[in-house]
């Protein structure tokens, strides 16, 4: 009998080496930062954790700290976009930068980056959104594929969000 092999994701497995480095959650996120940069592409992305009780998110990552520093915070307010992502576990697309209006208050420096469409992928725990991986690039950069091949990144960050810093 013949067995075929079967090859691990390179970029699958540079993640999970990364969870195993002692300098977290650093190593994780910027082995997301550069897993996702090459298997989906982006220009800005951050990571945001979501509170519950207060109704916040905070960024707990970002390639770019200029425009947008780790640490940041902001309300969420009720919503569409709350409602898929936080209260559903669905992942957002906006394709332009009319989409991008309609849903962030940020909308005009995101565009001052080069951006105008995004991908809000959940991070997802016994039902709930602990926070999201958010991926910017230029207009109609994301597709419905993109979703499957970002949910294993987005899970890999799980540890890092259940564990305080």
């Amino acid at each position: 009998m013949i067995r075929t092999r079967h090859r691990a994701d390179p970029l699958l497995c540079a993640v999970a080496a990364a969870q195993g480095r002692p300098d977290q959650p650093d190593a994780l996120f910027a082995a997301l930062d550069d897993a996702v940069k090459a298997a989906i592409g982006h220009k800005l992305f951050t990571i945001l954790t979501y509170d519950d009780h207060s109704g916040e998110a905070a960024r707990v990552y970002s390639n770019l700290p200029g425009p947008y520093p780790a640490g940041g915070r902001k309300r969420l307010a009720p919503g569409t976009w709350t409602e898929a992502v936080l209260d559903r576990g669905e992942a957002y697309i906006g394709r332009t930068q009319d989409d991008l209006r309609t849903v962030f208050s940020d909308h005009e420096l995101i565009a001052s980056l080069g951006c105008a469409s995004v991908l809000n992928m959940p991070v997802r725990w016994r039902g709930r959104t602990l926070g999201s991986l958010n991926l910017l690039h230029e207009a109609d950069w994301y597709g419905e594929d993109d979703i499957a091949a970002c949910l294993p990144f987005a899970q890999f960050a799980l540890p890092a969000l259940l564990t305080p810093s």
